[in-house]
């Protein structure tokens, strides 16, 4: 049960986060193609290659966006014990965002963990198995899922204010969250 005390808003800028998203995928496909090139020195380039690349890239890409979002409502069911009806999944048109919310408020603790699980298990899992596998493509959409976490960090950083009991409700359609602390709670009586 949420307090009847207004809540601390967390609200995340968006344009700030694209070019900061930007810069980091940037920064992460020069660093694992330098990584890459210097362990195995065998950085082939055709046309063919370019364009079945491209294709596997987009195909990969969207699948993991997908996987995105689904392992964040796993952090919700695993972590903070949501049931599967108080999951929420779909995409923002207006912000071009896929998302993933809970109507249930969760602890901090966990609402944290669900935030970074996606990047470990869509981000940092196929750029490992990228290298080990030598694959340029597996490497790259790696590095756009771990940059493409920067929102999900972002939060994760606002959290780390808070005790790891206050609860926190997801904002259904925006980039949001509602903290709800034992401060908010004796404040009110």
């Amino acid at each position: 049960m949420l307090p009847n005390k207004e809540p601390i808003v967390i609200e995340l800028d968006i344009k700030k986060l694209m070019i900061d998203n930007l810069v980091i995928t940037g920064g992460l496909v020069i660093l694992f193609t330098a990584i890459q090139y210097i362990c195995f020195k065998d950085f082939h380039f055709s046309f063919w290659n370019m364009i079945v690349g491209t294709v596997l890239f987009v195909i990969l890409y969207i699948i993991f966006i997908v996987l995105h979002e689904v392992f964040h409502l796993i952090g919700f069911m695993f972590f903070g014990k949501v049931p599967l009806k108080a999951l929420k999944y779909g995409i923002n048109l207006e912000l071009g965002v896929a998302y993933a919310t809970t109507v249930q408020p969760l602890s901090n603790q966990a609402m944290k963990k669900a935030l970074l699980l996606p990047f470990w298990t869509t981000g940092v899992l196929p750029t490992i198995a990228g290298f080990y596998f030598n694959s340029t493509v597996l490497i790259l959409v790696g590095a756009f899922l771990m940059a493409g976490a920067i929102g999900d960090f972002a939060m994760y950083k606002e959290l780390r204010k808070y005790p790891k009991q206050a609860l926190v409700r997801d904002d259904p359609k925006l980039p949001k969250l509602y903290v709800y602390t034992q401060q908010n709670e004796d404040n009110s009586l």
